[in-house]
């Protein structure tokens, strides 16, 4: 009895020695720069967060905040990159969707969403958006639904590529509607919207930040969001849920992760700075006008979405068979 008395003692202590160990460790951190990682090619949506969010950071913490690009694989590589990473908050990553949509699309990612990551915060979203050349004959959502009904097969749409957000939103309004509607990948969205402003192809679904330039202008057309909530950068273009097209909801989500086994006081830590960046007037407005919303949450508020958007685009992924590019 006393020798597992002494063993009770024993492992107690050591339990409180790694608690307050990881207690400093908090109050430390950071006390070398942090690297945040974007799995794909300086100047896209994921970097100008990015970007936006480490400066802010980098102020608040008094620490540098270091940018590094490790595009590949359809964000594969950036991934694998920073899911073996050492847990101690100075790697961290910021993905797009790609976080929720390559584990149903590819059979072996190289990661586990769920157990090789910590979510920190998903900090924004961009309305995917379904835009078109002038000259096709539907201006409206009533307009646009009725003629792909009337015409099966007959207008393409070109997305950004093979299971992107934007494909996935219009496989998902496709499997609702029980819509015939070809697609088109192009490699990135600035070729799929080049497509559409040339009208080879005349129907695009994509990101808002690089379509916004040209909806404003007039040289595309944007009929509709496929978000729940119209976008501030373009008021007037309404959502497919407001139009009556219901559950087809789509963003291209923002998701900052750290690797597993992270301590939690440096999760917590983290997410309280990202949350008091993205309060701030100036860095809201300049993502609201880059074609973003803007979203405060917790890390579990955060892996809460993470495990619904994995259960949405694996359905949409397996009813359409699709595969990746």
């Amino acid at each position: 009895m006393k020798l597992f008395n002494r063993l009770l003692t024993v492992v107690g202590m050591i339990g409180l020695s790694f608690s307050l160990n990881v207690s400093l460790q908090a109050q430390e951190y950071p006390n070398r720069p942090i690297k945040i990682v974007i799995p794909y090619p300086p100047g896209g949506p994921s970097d100008i967060v990015g970007r936006l969010l480490g400066q802010a950071l980098s102020e608040s913490l008094g620490k540098p905040v270091i940018i590094e690009s490790k595009p590949g694989a359809a964000a594969n590589i950036g991934m694998q990159y920073v899911a073996r990473s050492s847990p101690d908050g100075y790697t961290l990553l910021l993905v797009s969707s790609n976080l929720v949509i390559n584990p149903n699309l590819y059979a072996n990612p190289g990661y586990d969403v769920i157990k090789d990551f910590t979510p920190i915060i998903m900090p924004a979203g961009s309305p995917n958006l379904i835009v078109v050349h002038p000259s096709f004959p539907a201006k409206n959502v009533q307009e646009f639904l009725a003629l792909i009904k009337a015409n099966p097969g007959k207008y393409d749409f070109a997305s950004p590529g093979g299971g992107s957000g934007p494909h996935l939103s219009a496989e998902l309004l496709k499997l609702k509607l029980n819509l015939n509607m070809p697609h088109i990948p192009f490699n990135g969205g600035g070729p799929a919207l080049q497509a559409v402003l040339g009208n080879q192809v005349p129907i695009a679904f994509s990101t808002l930040p690089p379509a916004m330039a040209q909806v404003k202008s007039g040289k595309l057309i944007g009929i509709a969001f496929t978000s729940n909530a119209r976008s501030p950068a373009l008021p007037d273009i309404p959502t497919l849920v407001e139009s009556g097209v219901s559950d087809v909801e789509g963003e291209t989500l923002q998701f900052i992760m750290a690797p597993a086994g992270t301590p939690n006081p440096i999760i917590q830590k983290l997410n309280v700075e990202f949350n008091k960046a993205l309060s701030n007037a100036e860095l809201q407005a300049k993502l609201i006008n880059a074609g973003y919303f803007v979203y405060n949450n917790s890390p579990e508020q955060t892996a809460q979405k993470i495990r619904t958007e994995l259960d949405k685009w694996g359905t949409v992924i397996k009813a359409g068979k699709i595969k990746p590019d």
